[in-house]
């Protein structure tokens, strides 16, 4: 609801001495109003999206993005405990990583 926008404001007032007609074209401008101001938010996020992807593509280019670095002692310490043997779901607990990690350095192995 925005206090700015007359028909918004309205909708919350009581709608004694209003007839039918006016009570329906408010909650019609108050949907279309919400449905518009969702369509901009999703494009906002796309674009944000898009752009970030842009320039993530432009550093791998200029040999500058190389992404986040993979923790060592982490990779180390699923190397190990896959060794002794123990299930991928066991050494996810152990080391309260997820499973697809677990499963990503069994893979690298």
């Amino acid at each position: 609801m925005s206090l700015d926008l007359s028909i918004s404001h309205a909708a919350l007032k009581p709608s004694e001495g209003l007839d039918d007609f006016t009570k329906g074209m408010i909650a019609a401008v108050n949907g279309m109003l919400l449905d518009i101001l969702a369509v901009v938010a999703r494009k906002d996020y796309e674009d944000r999206r898009r752009r970030q992807a842009e320039g993530i593509a432009k550093a791998r280019n200029d040999g500058v993005y190389k992404g986040r670095p993979a923790d060592a002692k982490l990779r180390q310490r699923i190397s190990e405990l896959l060794a002794d043997g123990k299930s991928i779901r066991k050494v996810a607990s152990l080391l309260e990583c997820s499973t697809t990690t677990v499963q990503r350095v069994k893979a690298s192995l």
